[in-house]
């Protein structure tokens, strides 16, 4: 009797911490992607990055614009979140650490498309010099963005708690100085979308599960 009094106690317990848990957290998160909806996320983000390589090479979008420019990229801890570690084992051979976490991952992946979400969209509000051409290329790649933090979210619904104003540029330079940042960080966000597309290539795998 006492053994099923304190097996129902500890149930008890572990139910109100549950419960705690989720009401501190606001919302119910998950740890990782079902089969199906990483296969999504795979080709929505292999469009974006075909859809940002095409926005680079247009010379209405970028006029005039130093194309060896530097690049900007976000501040989100993507590539170290989402790099598989390595360690070695006794044989000297070097094998995957199981470490590697799939929600901070693709925690780090919604802060990225918030933040570039954000820059792109403070742009297309900005003096542009042809907006009737420049504003609906760039909300074709906004669009795409929406619907990757609505698919890739591990929260239920696409619901994120990612603000959507994180750090964007005012842009109140001349219409070339905004091109010019704007180039730089369309190539930051080229080579944060090559990295993403490998850690969802490396996350499909299911080698971390290994």
């Amino acid at each position: 009797m006492a053994f099923g009094n304190f097996y129902s106690a500890s149930c008890l317990i572990l139910l109100l911490l549950s419960l705690s848990w989720r009401t501190s957290t606001g919302l119910p998160v998950r740890t990782g992607l079902s089969a199906e909806k990483c296969a999504d996320c795979s080709s929505l983000f292999k469009k974006l990055l075909l859809n940002i390589s095409g926005l680079l090479k247009d010379r209405e979008l970028f006029h005039r614009i130093d194309t060896d420019a530097s690049v900007v990229i976000s501040q989100a801890e993507t590539v170290l979140a989402c790099a598989p570690t390595l360690t070695q084992n006794s044989t000297c051979m070097m094998q995957r650490n199981s470490t590697f976490s799939e929600s901070e991952c693709l925690g780090n992946i919604m802060k990225d498309l918030a933040y570039y979400s954000a820059v792109i969209q403070s742009y297309t509000n900005s003096d542009l010099r042809l907006p009737e051409t420049e504003v609906p290329l760039l909300n074709s790649t906004l669009e795409i963005i929406r619907s990757l933090r609505k698919s890739c979210s591990l929260t239920p619904n696409g619901e994120n708690n990612i603000p959507e104003d994180v750090g964007a540029p005012k842009w109140e330079n001349s219409s070339y100085e905004n091109r010019q940042q704007m180039f730089k960080m369309m190539k930051g966000f080229q080579v944060r979308t090559i990295t993403i597309n490998r850690a969802l290539g490396y996350i499909s795998s299911g080698d971390h599960r290994k």
